[in-house]
C-alpha cells in the first residue's frame, strides 16, 4: 500500500471521459492515498489548530497549514522566553548560582529556536 505516493507524486489530471485505464487507475490510487493521509493527519492533530486543518482536503495543503502554525508557535515561544530572560528577577530563585542556571536553560531554548542574543542585550 502506498501511503506516502500523494506526497511522492503530483495530483493528476481530473479523469474524464477520454482518460485510460492507466490515467484513471494512477488517478485513484492518488486520490486514496490524499483521502487516507488526510483522515489520519485530521485524528492526530491537536484541538488548537483544529479549525484551521478541518477545510483542507488536500494532504500537501494539510501538511502547508500544519507547518504555518507551527511556525507561529515558535515565534510565541521565542517571544516568551525573551520576556522571561529579560525580566526574571534574581529574587524568584534561591541563589546566584540557580539564577544562573536558569539563564542558561532559557538561552539554550532559545538557541534551539535559532534565537541568537547580541552581547549587549546580555549586559543590560
Amino acid at each position: 500500500m502506498d501511503i506516502d505516493y500523494v506526497i511522492r507524486k503530483d495530483e493528476p489530471h481530473a479523469i474524464t471521459e477520454e482518460s485510460t485505464q492507466v490515467a484513471v487507475a494512477l488517478y485513484e490510487r492518488w486520490e486514496r492515498s490524499n483521502r487516507l493521509n488526510v483522515m489520519f493527519i485530521k485524528t492526530k492533530v491537536t484541538a488548537d489548530i483544529h479549525s484551521s486543518v478541518d477545510q483542507h482536503e488536500n494532504v500537501r495543503d494539510l501538511l502547508k497549514v500544519i507547518d504555518d502554525q507551527f511556525v507561529t508557535s515558535k515565534k510565541a515561544l521565542a517571544n516568551t522566553l525573551i520576556r522571561k530572560f529579560s525580566s526574571h528577577p534574581l529574587t524568584d530563585v534561591k541563589g546566584v548560582r540557580e539564577h544562573i542556571m536558569k539563564m542558561c536553560d532559557i538561552s539554550t531554548e532559545l538557541k534551539k529556536l535559532k534565537v541568537y542574543m547580541s552581547k549587549s542585550f546580555l549586559v543590560h
